[in-house]
Formats: C-alpha cells, structure tokens, sequence
C-alpha cells in the first residue's frame, strides 16, 4: 500500500456556519466545498447533515459534521483536554508570536507559547471545545534524526515500563530553556 497523505479529518461541530466562519477568520482556512444529505450515503440510515471542508494549506483539509437530530455533542470526559487536538504548523516563531496576537486581539484566549524542545506551541479552542494548537518547528535536522532513530526504543522501554524513557534526554533538557 502506498499512501498519498491525509485526504481530510473530520470531526462534529455544533454549528456549521458558526464554524466555517471561525476557521476562515481565526486561521484564515479557505471554505471550499459542502455536502448535505437526508441519509448518510454509507448506510442508508435517515440522518440529516451537512458535511463542510476547510483548507488547511498544502493540501491538508479539515472537515466537519453538523448533524441537527443527534444528542449535542460532548467530548470524552476519560480524557483529559490537551490530549485530543489539532495541530496546525506556522512558518517560524514569529510568525506564531503574530498568530498569538492575531488570535486574543479576536477575544480568544490563548495558552503558551509552550516550548517542546524541538518546536514552540501554543493553544486554544474553537467554539465546538476542539483544542487547538499552532507550532512552529525550532529543531535542526540532526535532532529530527537523532529522535527518529531512537523511537522505536522509546516506544519498546515505554511498552514494558509505563515510564518516560530517556533515549533523547537532551529533548528534555531543551523543554525547560525557556522561549527562544
């Protein structure tokens, strides 16, 4: 099998409009196409919705479900709000420092930059409570490679032990030097 890339991500939105309208303001993301159907093609059941897409740059599409007849949608109270999210790349870390602005200057509070040794983050919501996170990768390639081959021991030492391995302690020490 060879895999092109992601064609889009779904998930559920409590207003469409309300959505595409925050995607396009906040992130700048294009509205490019919309489905709506009285019966989800896949199984036939009656289950009205509509069905939007955002480009996300270079590719990447973000979609999202508005369904009218369904339970209002909650999230997975099993885990915790900064596990699920979604993650955008900006260009540099200026460019998250302006996205910083650009998103509280709109009212939206916004959490970090945090740094994560090899790239800076930071956080905020949309308005369905989707997490999400614009980074900017400050890591040189000899750090990607050096993370890329010890991972397969990482995930081995984490598979047995439950513990935070420390095949790139460097990584470590980096998350706690501060912005850059």
């Amino acid at each position: 099998m060879n895999l092109k890339r992601i064609h889009h991500v779904a998930y559920r939105c409590k207003d469409a409009k309300e959505t595409v309208e925050f995607y396009q303001r906040v992130l700048n993301m294009e509205f490019t196409v919309a489905f709506a159907e009285d019966q989800v093609p896949s199984t036939k059941e009656p289950d009205p919705y509509i069905h939007v897409f955002l480009d996300a740059g270079m590719g990447n599409v973000l979609a999202f479900f508005e369904l009218p007849t369904r339970p209002a949608m909650d999230r997975d109270h099993n885990t915790p709000t900064w596990v699920q999210h979604i993650a955008f790349e900006v260009e540099d870390y200026a460019a998250l420092l302006a996205a910083k602005m650009h998103i509280e200057a709109q009212g939206i509070e916004v959490l970090g930059p945090t740094n994560h040794g090899i790239f800076q983050s930071i956080y905020f919501f949309d308005p369905n409570g989707h997490r999400l996170e614009l980074a900017a990768n400050t890591c040189t390639q000899d750090q990607l490679d050096e993370l890329r081959r010890v991972a397969p021991e990482m995930l081995e030492e984490w598979s047995v032990t439950k513990k935070a391995p420390r095949h790139a302690a460097w990584l470590h020490e980096l998350n706690f030097k501060g912005d850059e």
